[in-house]
């Protein structure tokens, strides 16, 4: 949509500048000789600094669903832009299986804890299945 915005406003400056000069060479036909010669000089080095703008059009329209692509050919997409364009997929699987391995030991380790802190305890493990011996922490373990 933009490239059809700036393709009108080229179009239109074009249309602007045919005037301007239209209306200019009515009036050049006055003038004494040098100074048409110094207009017609100035004109030719204007125009050989016009820019001139290559309007790229679309090889394609891909549709898909509800969406709609515009492409442009395979002209520039060689193997180095495959891979860079590859690059942030990588960088974003690779970044989530770091993140589940970090997780992984994060858990290993906090199951370790606690069952060092159950082995290490003077409690044996069975008395943490009791239900009287959740009663008794319930109650604070005052049995006086």
């Amino acid at each position: 949509m933009t490239n059809s915005l700036q393709h009108q406003t080229h179009v239109l400056q074009d249309r602007y500048g045919l005037k301007v000069a239209a209306r200019l060479a009515e009036g050049a036909t006055d003038l004494p000789h040098d100074i048409s010669e110094r207009l017609r000089a100035a004109r030719v080095q204007a125009l050989s600094r016009r820019k001139i703008v290559k309007v790229r059009t679309a090889s394609s329209v891909a549709a898909s669903g509800g969406a709609a692509a515009l492409t442009f050919g395979d002209e520039g997409l060689s193997w180095w832009s495959s891979i860079a364009s590859a690059l942030p997929l990588i960088a974003l699987v690779s970044g989530l299986v770091a993140i589940h391995v970090i997780q992984n030991e994060n858990r290993a380790n906090e199951v370790a804890e606690v069952d060092a802190a159950l082995l290490t305890d003077d409690l044996p493990p069975a008395a943490y299945a009791d239900p009287g011996f959740v009663q008794f922490l319930k109650t604070g373990g005052n049995q006086d």
